[in-house]
């Protein structure tokens, strides 16, 4: 496919696809996926071989919220059951990120739920960084801590973060119609913010929320234009509770074209498959790895995901490798620096064309969803 190959020539030299091109890729058919998969995978091993970095996440501070986004089971008015505590002490965070780091996790990503911390919380953040580093010196620690105000990402850098995480989610154009509490642009200054501090960027979007074509295309080349080191890409988990509940419009084959065209878009940057790749990659999950390079192990925030050891089979099963404390992730001419500095741009011209994201639309498998009763914040011990 003339495509196909053209795209592998463009992510082997770090060039931007055109947005028509990205469009092309999300309206592939199911019977071209295995070739759009081996392609995409082309590039992935150029720049990542077939390492896979571990990342586990502890929430420090869980519901309650004051956001209102619609996708979250912790926003303001959600019915979700899901446990509901104040903040972990520093000796109980360390502990619970302690389990993920024993299970292979290379990266640590403390989450906090509300719309940002106050300087009190900055500095009980800083300290749980503390214990963390003391415990595990090597391992990388990423704070998700919400919108930052000026100086706390300095502060966060100082304590010993290496990276912070503030999605997009979804398109500029279409940030509304999730969340009203603030805006598209907030979130665009927070990961500014971060960078400009000197932590990694993470930033990525949730795909599921009745999205077209076209927003993935937007929010992907978004972040393209913002250059964090690390993608992750989420995929709804529709909670009961929550006002997207109902929402389940992706099927595997979908997801792993929205994986593909991630891929493409950001060739040479951490690809991060996170939330709700159980819930609708399901028994598909292993051809994920031919293109992401970054996986979240264990549990998430408020649901529970596949058993670590699980995980760790699946990546042995696939024959890719667990990465390394020792190794860097991104590749040696980022230099933790940024893929657009670096990639030059298609002057092709953009197209708007889409395709119905709810066309493809799954059933709803409401019993792959389970909220997480173990690990931070219960007397259980954490999945990792």
């Amino acid at each position: 496919m003339d495509l196909l190959n053209t795209l592998v020539e463009k992510g082997l030299r770090r060039e931007l696809p055109s947005r028509e091109e990205a469009l092309a890729v999300l309206a592939t058919s199911d019977d071209d996926l295995l070739d759009v998969v081996a392609a995409a995978g082309k590039v992935r091993r150029q720049w990542f071989g077939r390492r896979v970095k571990l990342n586990y996440l502890v929430n420090l501070k869980s519901g309650l919220c004051p956001e209102d986004c619609s996708y979250c089971s912790q926003r303001l008015g959600s019915e979700a059951g899901i446990l509901k505590y104040t903040w972990l002490k520093p000796d109980e965070a360390s502990k619970a990120a302690a389990a993920g780091v024993a299970g292979g996790a290379k990266r640590v990503c403390l989450v906090a739920s509300g719309r940002g911390p106050t300087d009190r919380d900055v500095d009980r953040v800083s300290k749980t960084i503390g214990a963390i580093k003391e415990q595990n010196a090597d391992v990388e620690v990423c704070a998700c801590l919400g919108l930052l105000s000026d100086g706390q990402a300095e502060r966060l850098k100082a304590a010993g973060a290496d990276a912070y995480n503030h999605n997009l989610n979804t398109s500029e154009s279409t940030y509304g119609d999730i969340t009203t509490t603030h805006t598209y642009a907030d979130r665009v200054e927070t990961v500014r913010h971060a960078q400009g501090a000197g932590l990694s960027a993470c930033s990525g979007l949730i795909a599921g929320m009745g999205e077209s074509d076209a927003d993935l295309v937007d929010v992907i080349f978004a972040l393209r234009e913002l250059d964090p080191d690390s993608v992750p890409v989420n995929f709804l988990i529709p909670v009961e509770g929550t006002p997207l509940a109902g929402e389940w419009n992706l099927t595997p084959q979908r997801a792993l074209r929205i994986l593909a065209m991630v891929r493409f878009v950001c060739p040479d940057v951490e690809v991060r498959l996170a939330g709700g790749r159980e819930v609708h990659l399901r028994t598909m999950q292993p051809l994920a790895l031919h293109l992401v390079n970054s996986i979240f192990l264990g549990d998430y925030l408020t649901t529970e995901g596949q058993e670590g050891k699980a995980d760790l089979d699946m990546i042995a099963d696939a024959g890719f490798e667990v990465e390394g404390a020792g190794t860097t992730t991104l590749p040696e001419h980022r230099g933790g620096g940024g893929c657009a500095s670096a990639c030059a741009p298609s002057a092709e011209a953009a197209s708007d064309s889409v395709s119905s994201a709810g066309a493809e639309a799954a059933s709803a498998r409401t019993d792959l969803v389970t909220v997480r009763r173990r690990g931070a914040g219960t007397d259980l011990a954490p999945n990792a």
